[in-house]
């Protein structure tokens, strides 16, 4: 399963909680730049079997296009809604409430979803064996590592992963395995 995050946004240029904005122009052409590196599948390791995903945000669709994949919008791959918190910078969120939130995986201060909450989401979603290519955001491949890891996702925020960055987890017995993350696609 190859997990890409998807193209900048001005909402994440802007340090602002993820509210569904498009995609910004230079994220854009930087990902039709990679789509054949991508297809191929040849930078990266992994040859994709043609399934895709992408989160229903625009972002993700929109990066699905450019990097030329008809992917499939699953709701299962959406971030987490960030309830009144949605599109407003970082930095204007109540500090307590903020803290809340990024110290109890159950916390959701702002009335959407818990990070514990989108976690289960992506595991059932991962349950079903997916194999190929899915386009989202940060959150969701984070819910992923930790599932694959067996860890909180406390601990799975200490992972960076850039805009237009792969990541791979390949089916292992019960389970998954890290193939890498974080592996920006060479053009």
């Amino acid at each position: 399963m190859l997990f890409v995050r998807h193209a900048t946004s001005a909402g994440m240029r802007q340090a602002r909680f993820p509210a569904g904005l498009a995609a910004d122009p230079s994220g854009l052409a930087r990902a039709r730049a990679l789509a054949g590196a991508l297809r191929d599948g040849v930078r990266d390791g992994v040859r994709p079997d043609g399934r895709t995903w992408t989160s229903p945000a625009r972002a993700a669709r929109e990066t699905c296009a450019a990097l030329g994949l008809d992917a499939r919008p699953v709701a299962a791959l959406a971030e987490a809604d960030h309830g009144t918190w949605a599109g407003a910078p970082f930095a204007e969120a109540d500090p307590d409430a903020l803290a809340a939130w990024l110290t109890d995986p159950d916390a959701a201060p702002h009335g959407g979803e818990s990070r514990s909450a989108l976690a289960a989401r992506v595991a059932a979603w991962l349950g079903g064996r997916p194999s190929g290519v899915a386009v989202c955001d940060a959150g969701v491949i984070r819910a992923a590592l930790a599932h694959a890891l067996g860890v909180g996702v406390l601990a799975a925020d200490r992972i960076d992963l850039a805009p237009l960055s792969t990541t791979r987890l390949t089916a292992a017995g019960s389970g998954w395995r890290v193939a890498h993350v974080n592996r920006k696609v060479q053009v």
